[in-house]
């Protein structure tokens, strides 16, 4: 990993670079708003000669005032150019508006992460997530996600599926390389797993292990698709150290999960997955490491969505070194 070794801002950079940073609340709803509000769409659908803001002001519908200081912010984020009288929107503005990764990621901020982080230092002083309860009086999000608003749930579920959803093609192969007949699912959520592996596979059957509200809701996509033949669900709270995991499986299956357990938790967990297989079991763990990461930005994003664990989601996992 070639990043993060080395300080080589000049002192000029550096002092910038902080100032950005002291301001990093206000340039995100700036943005958020330049999105949502068609200002950046609108430019974008003008010529490349762009427009001056008295018709950007009419193409919205927003009072000047408005459109005015969004378009000013614009300029310094770096989401629009101005030059003789007529504002354009540049590439990173594009992408703001077109790259469904940095949508999510904007989306779960906002709607899931952004009240709650007011908390986050409480969090960092009690290891629980202080922030949590903007939502409602739960340990973890995860004993409430069904009863999250609803767009709250979409943006949760826009960001956990996005990255899950996308390395079923790469990961199905391995695990059907030598085929399981019995699959536990542990942490399976709304049983996209469970449903894409009884579509590549046509003899397995999976146990969907989680809590109760994300079982309803896989049930009911399951029932729907007319598999529940092959998928069936065992209740579970994995936080009790206790709870035994169901035998009878010849393979373990883990996407995205151990990221939301503390190390010792972990330990707890594998012990218990340990139990449940048989000398010839199989254990598939995907994870997504930072320090494992091609390039800076998805190292970034990953320590950022750390804190996702620290304020709202449990006050102690995280995103882990490998």
């Amino acid at each position: 990993m070639p990043f993060f070794t080395q300080d080589t801002k000049s002192a000029y950079d550096a002092r910038s670079e902080a100032m950005r940073i002291s301001f990093g609340p206000v340039v995100f709803q700036s943005a958020r708003v330049l999105r949502n509000s068609g200002i950046l769409e609108t430019l974008e659908k003008a010529s490349p000669a762009g427009l001056p803001m008295a018709e950007v002001v009419e193409r919205v519908g927003l009072p000047p005032y408005g459109v005015r200081v969004l378009l000013e912010s614009g300029l310094s984020i770096g989401l629009v150019t101005l030059a003789e009288g007529r504002f354009r929107i540049t590439k990173t503005g594009h992408f703001l508006l077109h790259d469904e990764l940095t949508r999510v990621n904007m989306d779960f901020v906002h709607d899931v992460c952004y009240r709650g982080f007011f908390f986050l230092d409480k969090s960092v002083e009690t290891g629980r997530p202080e922030g949590l309860k903007e939502f409602g009086d739960w340990n973890t999000i995860y004993e409430g996600l069904s009863q999250l608003p609803l767009q709250v749930q979409k943006s949760w579920f826009g960001f956990d599926h996005f990255f899950s959803d996308r390395v079923f093609p790469s990961v199905l192969p391995l695990v059907f390389k030598n085929p399981p007949r019995h699959l536990l699912d542990v942490g399976g959520n709304t049983g996209k797993w469970a449903i894409a592996c009884t579509g590549y596979n046509s003899d397995v059957t999976v146990t969907i292990m989680d809590l109760p509200g994300q079982l309803s809701v896989a049930q009911e996509k399951i029932e729907a698709l007319g598999v529940c033949g092959r998928v069936s669900f065992f209740e579970a709270n994995l936080l009790d150290k206790t709870q035994t995991f169901p035998t009878g499986h010849d393979a373990i299956w883990m996407s995205q999960f151990l990221d939301c357990f503390s190390e010792v938790e972990i330990v707890s967990i594998l012990k218990r997955c340990y139990d449940a297989l048989d000398d010839k079991g199989q254990l598939f763990i995907l994870e997504a490491f930072w320090d494992r990461q091609p390039v800076e930005v998805a190292a970034f994003c990953l320590h950022h969505t750390s804190l996702y664990f620290t304020a709202i989601a449990n006050g102690n996992s995280q995103m882990y070194h490998s």
